[in-house]
């Protein structure tokens, strides 16, 4: 749901000898604003690609987007359809409304593959950095593990700093696949406690995703039903962090902590609203039930 669409150039690769310019990748990132990045952190020195995790939510991703190409290539046939048969039978006014629906389906549909491109340019560009970054570790330890001589010193001093090109330049398409991750629309269906939960409690969810907080207060009224002061809020997917919830009870001006677990956000890139229950005690007394809309 909400899915950017924003463009973002292939990096052309060099020889393999050689990592990919950072100037390459970065000149064309610079036409975005740095705050469009989650992962990018001014005056980061230590950058950490994580190329298993890319690769779990690349894969999570394009499924998801081609589950939304699938169902709007379906509801374009089956307008495609009616669109004819209202011809044959010259309504005019219903058949320009459908001819407005399709052409709304279509662009929609063009961007889906617009955006499905990008995404797989953006990942192909990120695994050849990999490999070359794999490739200088390689030629690294070959290179420690030979008799010291002057040009395997300046052979070892190239290497490094490829190595630390190919790793920022990860960084770099890391946070441009943020920008490629949608929006999840996290709603609050409320706690499940059984025995545990009882008129006139007072409970406060706590849930963060990297930056991003929502705090919200609930209060179990006398018909057993719960009142939240908030219902919604949109959080924008993280390549690397999990949703942390943590649920505290409130008596007074005493808070006491009822449970904190994590939950990967993998699972939410999908079309269908996802019911999330989660185990916030651990015998399972307390569950806190969301459901998310990607």
């Amino acid at each position: 749901r909400s899915c950017s669409f924003t463009g973002f150039s292939t990096v052309q690769s060099r020889k393999l000898a050689k990592s990919l310019s950072r100037s390459s990748v970065r000149s064309r990132m610079s036409l975005k604003s740095p705050k469009a990045y989650n992962s990018l952190q001014k005056g980061a020195l230590l950058w950490d690609p994580k190329p298993l995790q890319v690769k779990k939510i690349f894969e999570a991703l394009k499924k998801g987007l081609n589950e939304y190409l699938e169902a709007h290539q379906a509801e374009l046939d089956y307008l495609s359809d009616r669109h004819k048969d209202t011809k044959r039978n010259s309504r005019l006014a219903f058949y320009y409304d459908l001819d407005k629906q399709i052409r709304s389906v279509e662009r929609y549909i063009r961007k889906l593959e617009f955006h499905i491109s990008k995404v797989e340019e953006l990942y192909e560009a990120y695994c050849i950095q990999c490999r070359l970054r794999d490739g200088a570790t390689n030629m690294k330890q070959a290179f420690s593990l030979s008799p010291a001589t002057k040009a395997s010193r300046e052979s070892l001093v190239e290497l490094y700093k490829n190595f630390q090109e190919c790793t920022e330049d990860m960084c770099f398409i890391e946070g441009a696949l943020e920008v490629h991750l949608g929006e999840f629309h996290v709603k609050m269906k409320g706690l499940v406690g059984f025995a545990r939960l009882c008129p006139g409690d007072q409970y406060e969810v706590f849930v963060r995703l990297g930056r991003q907080k929502w705090r919200l207060k609930g209060k179990i009224e006398t018909d057993d039903s719960q009142t939240w002061d908030e219902e919604e809020k949109i959080f924008i997917p993280n390549l690397h962090e999990k949703f942390e919830i943590k649920v505290t009870e409130l008596r007074g001006l005493a808070t006491i902590l009822v449970g904190v677990v994590t939950c990967d956000s993998i699972n939410f890139f999908t079309t269908k609203p996802q019911a999330i229950v989660v185990d916030i005690t651990e015998l399972g007394t307390i569950k806190l039930q969301l459901e998310v809309l990607w």
